[in-house]
C-alpha cells in the first residue's frame, strides 16, 4: 500500500530513519495517511534526536564523557541499521519507551 508520499509504506518507513531526526521530521510533515510511516518517522525523530543531544552533552564532559561517546555512537549505529531493516520489512518494531512515546504522539495505532 502506498503512503501519501507516493512511496510504498515500507520504503517510506525505512527512509524516515536514513538521516535520523532530519528525515524523521521530513516524513512527519509529508505523511498524511499512513500510521506506519508516521510511527517510524516519530520513532526516528525521538531516538536519534535524543542520541544527538546525549552525544553533545557527553562531548563537554572530560574523560568519562569522552569514553562514553564511542559507546553511544556504536549504539546509535546498531539502532540505525536494525530500525531501517525492521521498517523495510514492514514490521511495527517498537523500541522500549521510545516506541510507546512515538505511538502516543501520532495518536495511537
Amino acid at each position: 500500500m502506498p503512503s501519501s508520499t507516493g512511496l510504498k509504506e515500507n520504503v517510506a518507513g525505512a527512509l524516515s530513519y536514513l538521516l535520523g531526526p532530519i528525515t524523521g521530521i521530513l516524513f512527519l510533515l509529508m505523511e498524511k495517511e499512513s500510521q506506519f510511516v508516521k510511527f517510524h518517522a516519530m520513532q526516528s525523530t525521538i531516538t536519534f534526536g535524543g542520541l544527538w543531544v546525549i552525544s553533545i552533552i557527553l562531548s563537554f564532559i572530560p574523560y568519562i564523557g569522552w569514553m562514553l561517546l564511542p559507546i553511544i555512537n556504536l549504539i546509535g549505529l546498531i539502532l540505525w541499521i536494525v530500525l531501517i531493516y525492521k521498517a523495510y520489512s514492514n514490521e511495527w518494531f517498537k523500541l522500549p519507551v521510545v516506541g510507546d512515546i512515538a505511538e502516543q504522539q501520532i495518536g495511537g495505532v
